[in-house]
Parts: C-alpha cells; structure tokens; sequence
C-alpha cells in the first residue's frame, strides 16, 4: 500500500470515476456516495467473486435476496425497535461528533484530539418509513439496519425449498442504513451501505465439531487477555491459537481463516491484516465468543468483517413473536430442533472496496500512479488501441477485437492520444491488459499484449487471444511464462 490519506484516496476516486459525493450538484448529503463507471465495476466484481467463493464453490450454503422494507414486527422481535441504541457524544476541546457503543461510555476520548467526549444522549440509529400513501392507514417500519434478519424470518422456507441439511448456511448480499451521527473516513462509515453476510446454523450440540479444514496461515492475533495487559498482538498460526484456546471454537477458527484466504486469493496484503478477540463487554450478551478481521487503514485499525455466534437468539425470538415453530428435522439427531447459528461471517461491501483500493494504489517510477488490482477484480479486463488511428484498417482490426473479447469481459477500445498516454490512463483505474494492434497485425496474425505491473509486452496470435486472456485473468497462466 503506497502512503495515501483516507482524504487523498477520495480525490483519487472522484477524479478516476470510481465514487462521487451523493448529489454534489446541490451540496451532497453526508454519509451516502454514489459509484461511478470504475467504481461500479469493482463493487459488482467484488460482491460476485464474493458470492462464487462463499456460496457457488460449496454444497453448504444458498443465498437470497431479502427486501430492504419489511414488517415492523421484524425489528421488534429482532430488540431492534428496543435495543438497538447508540450514544451520541461531542468532543468538549475540538467540537467533532461521534457515536460510541453504551460500554465506551466514559472509557473513549476524541479520535481526533484525544478531548474528553460529552454525552448527549441516546439514539436509535434506524431509518424510519412511511408504509402506503395514505396517512391513516399508512404503517411505520424501517429501512433496515443489517442484512441478517430476513435470513431468520426466512430460514424455514429457505430450508425447505433448498433441501438444506445440517450443517448449512444462508447468505445474502445487500443494502442496509444507519443513520450515523457523524459519518467519516469517507465511504468506510456512511448512513448507505451494502453488506456480504452468511448465517451458519449447526447442531447446538456439535458446536465444537467443525468438519472443515483451516486454512495454514499466520496472521496477528490480539486477543483479549493481551488487550487487557496491553501488550502487543503476536504472529501466529490460527489453527495454534485454536488449539491454545485464544480462539475458543473451530468454528470461529475455520470462518476467520475463510474470510482471510478470501482477501489474500484477490490480492490484498496480509500484513495489513490481524484478527482482534472482543474484550468482555463488548461481545452481544448471545456471543460466547466474537472475533473481528481488522485492516490498518490509514486511520489506524478498524473492523473489516466480524465472526460472530448468535446462538439460538434470533430464531427463538421470531418463534416467540410470530407464534411459529422453526424447528427443522435433522435426520443425524433423529429429531426436530431449533439450530444455532455457530457463526456469522459479515463483512462491508464498501470497506472490502477501500482494502482492495488501498493494498492495489502504487507510484510508478515516473510518478505516475497504478492501480495494481487483482485481474479478477479490475473494472476493465483489457483496453484495445490501434496503433495509429488515422490507418483505417488498424482501426477496424483492433475495433474487431474489441467486439469479439466484449463477449466475455468489459473491453474498452482506445485510440486517444499517445500509446503511452493510453498505457497510463489505464494503468490508474487498474486494467491489468493493454492490447495494441500495429503494422504487423494484419500479416503476422498476432498483437502487443501489455501487462499493467511490469509493463512488459508479448506478441500474441490474434486467434489464441481468448484463450492467453481467460488464463491471465483467472491466474491461471503468468505472463512471464507467455512466449
């Protein structure tokens, strides 16, 4: 990650076309942004790489699409309408606002100046709506704040329709809302934003039964006990924290090492990871244990996904509200029971877009910049350009081209300015492939192809083209090894 503010990196992002302030026209409106061309691209790319790795790749887990507006009734049995308080504090030195947790109550100082924080008061940070047209007969619910709860209020439909045998998971990408006192660091805390979320449910009984394997890999730990000593986070292998019992549940263990292998597979770096144990008094009253992933943003260490046990809470909530029974049949136990759910891997679309931002933003030697983007996740796959565009049939070879890869990836066709100039405009929003058609193209059959990190090329036949790029792109094939 090269040296970059949160602030420098919003600027970045306007100028390349990956996020816009929500309604600049008319002043913006704090806390929601709008992606752009670029920035479209990338969120779409990472929620459905996302989407393939959790849910397409396994036998265990389906996902839905649940609606942003639902009934009230939701949200009362969920604690939402009762619980679900912030605390609205401002700093008595520099003046900023905040929103802490009831527990930081009198423990936290400013972020920004380290001043003693007054509170004023409680809130709820859910956005509520008007449910029908007229005013008499219209219904107060709420935009939602979270993704998971449609997943519960669904669960036995979901179950059946899928045929879902224990253990499983439901996952689901979408918006959720907040309506923050003070959003900041640009889109990493705002009032719209989406999430990528599963709901594991087990066998209360198996909950130290976990059949996957975890991933061999080391990454910091800071756990609780080191947290209230205040001594440093140590580098260790998740599955030797499992086994010393920092991380009590392999569950917890297997989740965390999924969400980590998920990130490095795409390109993001692991030194900028730890795993951090919730202290006492912040886990969920439901939670026996609770570890969050943690990036070091450029505004220091900040949740990046949480894994979380909701135990049974949630479905016997809605059992007790809806006067339902959610009791499945599991065929091993030979009986109907309520599941749990052993773990809850949630992660922010928008904060898994600044990490990947952050870990591919590069300075080249000439001062220019590149965004080295995994292949799989970049906006555009390749950029085309003719040589010289004035050559008629450079022209139409290379738009030629461009038609038959827009079958397969987003393509863009450039013959504006300089071949170089080409090179670095697309080096900035992250193409990893530049194809140019020369001279030589229409005899010899073949193209320059370019790779964006070193700025090597290679001649390629214009009729294994497809073939080159489907291996470049999934990693497959290196480019140093293409002849």
């Amino acid at each position: 990650m090269a040296d970059i503010t949160i602030d420098e990196l919003a600027n970045f992002c306007k100028r390349k076309g990956f996020v816009y302030p929500s309604g600049e026209l008319y002043g913006g409106l704090a806390g929601f942004w709008d992606f752009g061309p670029m920035g479209s691209e990338l969120k779409n790319n990472i929620k459905s790489s996302w989407w393939k790795f959790h849910v397409h790749c396994r036998d265990d887990v389906v996902g839905i699409d649940g609606s942003i507006v639902t009934s009230p009734k939701v949200w009362e049995a969920s604690g939402h309408v009762a619980n679900f308080v912030d605390v609205a504090v401002v700093c008595k030195k520099c003046g900023s606002k905040f929103k802490i947790d009831e527990h930081e109550l009198g423990k936290v100082r400013c972020e920004k100046c380290k001043g003693e924080l007054e509170s004023k008061g409680k809130f709820n940070p859910m956005f509520t709506t008007q449910v029908g047209p007229i005013e008499d007969d219209s219904v107060t619910s709420y935009l939602r704040p979270e993704t998971a709860q449609l997943i519960f209020a669904d669960f036995k439909l979901v179950q059946e329709n899928a045929r879902l045998k224990l253990p499983f998971g439901i996952a689901q990408v979408g918006k959720a809302f907040r309506n923050e006192i003070a959003p900041r660091n640009f889109v990493f805390r705002s009032r719209e934003f989406e999430q990528m979320e599963i709901e594991y449910f087990i066998d209360p009984s198996k909950n130290k039964e976990c059949p996957f394997e975890i991933e061999d890999m080391e990454i910091l730990i800071y756990s609780s006990k080191m947290q209230d000593e205040n001594s440093e986070p140590m580098r260790m292998s998740i599955e030797k924290a499992l086994e010393e019992k920092i991380i009590q549940l392999p569950w917890h263990a297997y989740w965390l090492s999924s969400g980590l292998k998920w990130f490095f597979e795409l390109g993001a770096n692991p030194e900028n990871f730890r795993i951090r144990q919730h202290v006492k008094d912040e886990k969920s009253h439901y939670a026996t244990d609770t570890w969050d992933i943690e990036y070091k943003f450029p505004f220091g260490w900040k949740e990046l996904q949480g894994i979380a046990d909701r135990g049974i809470f949630d479905l016997t909530q809605h059992e007790k509200f809806s006067k339902s029974d959610l009791k499945i049949m599991d065929d091993v136990a030979g009986k109907k029971l309520l599941p749990m759910v052993v773990a809850e891997p949630s992660l922010g679309v928008e904060r898994a877009f600044l990490v990947f931002m952050l870990d591919a933003y590069s300075v080249g030697e000439k001062g220019n910049v590149v965004l080295k983007l995994n292949p799989k996740l970049a906006p555009i796959k390749v950029a085309v350009f003719p040589l010289v565009k004035k050559d008629e049939k450079l022209v139409e070879q290379a738009r030629e081209i461009c038609r038959n890869l827009r079958e397969e990836w987003n393509v863009v066709y450039d013959e504006s300015g300089s071949v170089g100039r080409r090179y670095a405009r697309n080096d900035e929003v992250g193409t990893p492939f530049c194809i140019t058609v020369d001279g030589d193209s229409g005899k010899k059959k073949d193209v320059t192809i370019r790779n964006r990190d070193d700025g090597e090329q290679r001649r390629v036949k214009i009729k294994d083209l497809k073939d080159v790029l489907r291996g470049l792109i999934s990693g497959e094939v290196l480019f140093s090894s293409l002849q």
